[in-house]
């Protein structure tokens, strides 16, 4: 009799999560911070060099920080993010600031005001003005001038009074802001039409007045901004610009429209791809999947996280990813369902055996997106966050999401008997009472002999590494400026872009290069790298050209060579912790050879993704080094599927005496687990490519480089990782003779027939 409170149950928990999640999706959107990427702004790395002899300590970079957020507060940026890193470097963030240049101006300029005489004597500073004393006024000529209300009327008096002293035409009060001694010099700048000082008004008559007014050329926003970086302060130290990207706001804008359309048209395939193959589950997995989206971005909003281009591209990922917990389980509901067992006694054997693998498989891959986490820079850390925000939701959702929603309806008996509605036919149902175990079920796949073709695929292998590294040593990598140091600019137009026109176009504003590629659907896109490292000023007058010609402000990013080899140094270091940890927590959970195999396998994958970016000459840049750790950690996740089937089989043996008794359980455990393999990687791919397609350009390499890695890391799992074991395990049975296995007790059900 079918238990109807269970299907009421099951609808009342839907009805109340989607009520939930429609009632406050809007507000958690609104809530998200959009990151640079996606709504405009710049990202600047400052070195901070010392004046005067001083140490540079904690207490100085503080204090350096507090003067930058001053400034930004001038510029009306409501959620700036400042970060002190390192001995010597802040990292400041402005995502949907307006006026870019105006930022980066006020951001680095030193604002020391000083006046001197003619002969460039300091007379007084910044020093001598009171808090919050510079305002905005206009002369009596009604134009632009900046009123300074000083802290002593006498110290004025004494200025003037020597001023006056000097005589004419020596008798000036030259008004500095930034003056470099020993560069800067009245007497270099008087005859210019547009002298470095502010001002030099005359001085003929002794003031005793605690107010003094600056005139000059300004605009009504210049003697604005003056007066506002007099209050906000000068700059402790000096500060030096060794990285720096600008978004403007119209990519930033264009990209997340067309990555989230990338997201919808990936998640719904991958969706109906589940309804398909698996049937109600599958529609138990779409339900859990979309809990699992809204949940991210719920945790997201808590953590008050910063949302980026590849932080999305880490969702819709993790979405594929997701799937694989409930695939896993699937499978192994089927498999206990093939062997006799009831709706009931399937579910519960296979959500128990399936949980060891999915735990295994999601640690491994957040230890690859922890060491990003760690090594990466601010765009690479927002999609290590996303990532393990997504594996740590895909295991609450699918193992226990699933497992509710479905239990509810097993547990209602409304599908005893109706094994279709699982994807099972009755013909492939096994007699129980012939005590069939899930090992011993034929598959597909049964006519494959993987083992014996080994010698194969260790050759196709070879030849494929032979031929990168052949590729590697010929062309070498198409280094992006985050390694190799330079100028990346990126050029949005409304019309088609030529390279020749783009060359023109740089050459009005004094730039040369031959390093351009044209892109977008209708070529409207074009990107042009230059060796030297541009100024804030060259970028000023570079982004105010573009936005005058093409109506969008372009993308600038700039690398020093120093951060460019700490790039390079630190996406070295990611890899081999990553391989270095997953050897370790391997070990731990299976044995040696089997971590070796793994990692040598990721290792072979990793490799693929570099010299297939070598020969097609794809740019390697910061998110290259995110894909390919990425990668990594879906790579060890498919393998140790399979190693989590060899386990189960070598227990089953429990000796193993010959080399046939490995090729066996290698061979069993590789078409077992084939079918899986094959519909997880398939999901993923739907995501990776929805992005090629539809996503922005920004992280088209990003995506090109996962689908190789996702097809180089199917392979390996499959004909590389296992046989590579074999053939060591191989080795150690001639030493010892025998190999004893442990067999695990499988507490799966007193009663196969409940």
């Amino acid at each position: 009799m079918i238990k109807r409170s269970r299907i009421v149950a099951f609808f009342l928990i839907v009805l109340l999560i989607g009520s939930l999640a429609g009632a406050t999706t809007n507000n958690i959107l609104k809530n998200i911070k959009l990151g640079l990427d996606l709504q405009g702004g710049f990202e600047v790395l400052y070195e901070v060099k010392p004046k005067d002899g001083q140490k540079i300590d904690k207490e100085i970079l503080a204090s350096t920080a507090e003067a930058l957020d001053r400034r930004i507060n001038v510029l009306g940026v409501s959620e700036p993010n400042i970060q002190i890193e390192g001995d010597n470097r802040i990292r400041v963030q402005l995502a949907g600031v307006t006026d870019q240049n105006k930022a980066r101006e006020i951001l680095s300029t030193e604002a020391n005001l000083s006046f001197r005489d003619v002969n460039d004597q300091k007379m007084m500073d910044g020093s001598d003005l009171a808090e919050g004393g510079a305002k905005q006024t206009f002369d009596e000529n009604g134009k632009p001038s900046v009123s300074l209300k000083l802290k002593s009327a006498s110290k004025f008096k004494d200025v003037t009074q020597k001023i006056v002293n000097m005589g004419p035409p020596n008798n000036l009060l030259v008004i500095w802001l930034d003056f470099e001694e020993g560069q800067d010099s009245f007497q270099a700048e008087a005859g210019k039409e547009d002298p470095k000082y502010l001002s030099a008004p005359q001085v003929s008559q002794v003031f005793n007045q605690d107010t003094v007014s600056i005139v000059g050329n300004f605009t009504l926003e210049e003697a604005q901004t003056l007066a506002d970086l007099l209050n906000a302060g000068s700059l402790p130290v000096q500060l030096d610009e060794v990285y720096s990207t600008s978004v403007g706001a119209k990519f930033g804008e264009q990209a997340m429209d067309k990555t989230i359309l990338a997201g919808i048209i990936g998640i719904s395939i991958i969706f109906l791809y589940m309804l398909v193959v698996y049937r109600f589950p599958g529609l138990i997995a779409t339900i859990t999947l979309s809990i699992y989206i809204y949940l991210i971005l719920l945790v997201f909003d808590w953590m008050n996280g910063v949302l980026t281009l590849p932080g999305i591209a880490a969702l819709i990922l993790g979405v594929g990813m997701a799937v694989d917990a409930n695939i896993i389980t699937y499978e192994r509901i089927k498999e206990e369902m093939k062997v006799g067992r009831t709706i009931k006694s399937a579910f519960q054997a296979g959500g128990k055996n399936s949980l060891s693998t999915i735990f295994d498989a999601n640690i491994t891959t957040i230890l690859a997106a922890t060491v990003l986490f760690l090594y990466g820079t601010s765009s690479v850390k927002g999609f290590a966050t996303m990532l393990i925000i997504s594996i740590l939701a895909s295991f609450i959702t699918a193992v226990y999401g699933s497992r509710l929603l479905l239990g509810l309806w097993v547990n209602s008996k409304a599908f005893n008997k109706k094994p279709g509605w699982f994807g099972v036919k009755k013909s492939e149902i096994k007699d129980i009472a012939e005590n069939y175990d899930t090992l011993d079920l034929p598959t597909k796949f049964d006519k494959f002999d993987f083992v014996a073709h080994r010698k194969k695929f260790f050759v196709i292998s070879g030849a494929l590494v032979a031929a990168g590294i052949i590729i590697l040593a010929v062309l070498r990598l198409n280094l992006g400026i985050d390694f190799s140091s330079g100028t990346r600019i990126e050029l949005l137009s409304n019309d088609s872009l030529s390279k020749e026109e783009v060359q023109t176009q740089l050459s009005q504003v004094g730039l040369e290069t031959d390093d351009i590629v044209i892109s977008g659907n209708n070529k409207e896109i074009g990107v042009a790298r230059i060796k030297d490292v541009l100024t804030k000023d060259a970028i000023a007058d570079l982004k105010s050209h573009f936005k005058e010609e093409f109506d969008a402000e372009p993308n600038v990013s700039t690398v020093s060579p120093t951060v460019g080899k700490e790039l390079a140094k630190n996406a070295i270091i990611a890899l081999a912790i990553a391989s270095v940890g997953i050897i370790i927590y391997v070990t731990i959970r299976f044995e040696i050879y089997m971590a070796i195999a793994a990692v040598i396998a990721l290792l072979h994958d990793a490799f693929f993704i570099i010299a297939v970016f070598s020969f097609t000459r794809f740019e390697v840049d910061l998110t290259f080094i995110a894909a390919v750790l990425t990668v990594v950690g879906y790579s060890i996740n498919d393998t140790i599927v399979t190693f989590d089937r060899m386990r189960e089989n070598m227990q089953k043996k429990k000796k193993l005496k010959t080399f046939e008794d490995i090729a066996e359980v290698v061979n069993l455990s590789l078409r077992q687990t084939l079918g899986r393999s094959i519909n997880t990687v398939l999901t993923v791919v739907i995501a990776v490519v929805a992005l090629m397609i539809f996503g922005s350009e920004s992280i088209r390499n990003f995506s090109f480089a996962l689908l190789i890695g996702l097809i180089a890391g199917t392979y390996s799992s499959i004909f590389l990782a296992a046989q590579l074991w074999a053939v060591w395990k191989g080795k150690e049975l001639k030493k010892t003779g025998v190999i004893i296995t442990v067999k695990e007790k499988r507490k799966i059900s007193d009663d196969p027939q409940v």
